[in-house]
């Protein structure tokens, strides 16, 4: 395996961070970490790059333990944490071989690799530029470019393309796509559209917890006996009038008068919607099915504040 964590546990004074987490990476997979803020994601991925120690627990890069040897680890792992750290005053050329020599290259190979980087992460025109002059997008370029630089067998990128624009996200998104091809990348995202665009694996964390690890195609499948409506009303109304609907398994208040619910496969809820709104004299302004998606995935298993009965 790639990449092999076993019953991981991390804590922060009385706070548990990671309480047992436990998954593998295989040669050559493309895997999107999945968790709302403060679930574990960051955690694990610092650990897994020898950054923080864990509590409890093991984890293997390649074969080589991230406390008995580190060294192991960063040799064969690239890393690009969720806040990219750049020497913004350094041309790109400059930081790439300062990042190189870190990594043990010199002279026709450290030349050489900053080449081929450079190509690669579409940096060529921007390599005599300094980083500070450089958009938010040709600097997660140049943070990817020194993750790439010792050739990793393992990419752990968190949170790789946040704060980009829509024409960024869309180049980051292909460069990963296309330098992932002989590794095994793990990365973490809030963005459902880039799991889906380059992920065929899953694995969600939620308070410290795994609470899914499947294919994207099985994920979806788990959720399609079941059915998503999102209702609209003129204003706010009180949860429990669409709790107690017959067929109603649980609800969701999206905010300014949209509710989301989940309701039975067997049940069409619709006509009780429409009594419910007509006796207590809502304006409905708007409903719609939603189709199986990771985002209606990702709510259901990270418990986004559901009312359940």
């Amino acid at each position: 395996m790639s990449l092999q964590i076993k019953n991981l546990t991390k804590v922060y004074g009385p706070q548990q961070a990671l309480k047992g987490v436990s998954f593998e990476l295989r040669a050559g997979e493309i895997v999107g970490f999945l968790g709302p803020n403060g679930a574990g994601k960051s955690t694990t991925m610092k650990i897994a790059t020898c950054f923080i120690p864990p509590t409890a627990g093991t984890v293997t890069v390649g074969g080589h333990d991230v406390v008995d040897d580190p060294m192991g680890v960063k040799r064969i792992t690239g890393y690009l944490p969720e806040h990219n750290p750049l020497y913004l005053d350094l041309f790109v050329h400059e930081y790439l071989r300062f990042a190189g020599k870190l990594y043990g290259l010199a002279g026709k190979q450290l030349t050489r690799r900053v080449s081929e980087m450079v190509a690669v992460c579409g940096l060529t025109l921007e390599q005599n530029k300094r980083i500070e002059a450089l958009s938010r997008g040709y600097r997660q370029r140049v943070g990817l470019a020194q993750a790439l630089l010792h050739d990793p067998q393992v990419l752990i990128l968190d949170e790789p393309t946040s704060g980009l624009d829509p024409n960024q996200l869309v180049e980051v998104r292909k460069l990963i796509k296309d330098i992932s091809r002989q590794k095994t990348v793990i990365f973490s995202t809030h963005i459902m559209q880039e799991v889906e665009a380059l992920c065929d694996r899953v694995i969600v964390i939620n308070k410290g917890q795994i609470v899914a690890d499947d294919t994207l195609s099985n994920l979806l499948r788990k959720t399609s006996g079941g059915q998503i409506l999102v209702i609209e009303f003129e204003r706010e109304i009180a949860i429990e009038n669409l709790a107690i609907i017959p067929g109603v398994l649980g609800v969701q208040h999206e905010g300014q008068g949209t509710y989301r619910l989940r309701a039975s496969p067997t049940t069409d809820i619709r006509p009780a919607l429409f009594r419910m709104a007509a006796d207590k004299h809502l304006a409905l302004v708007g409903l719609r099915q939603e189709e199986s998606s990771l985002e209606s995935v990702f709510h259901d298993l990270t418990g986004a504040a559901p009312v359940e009965h």
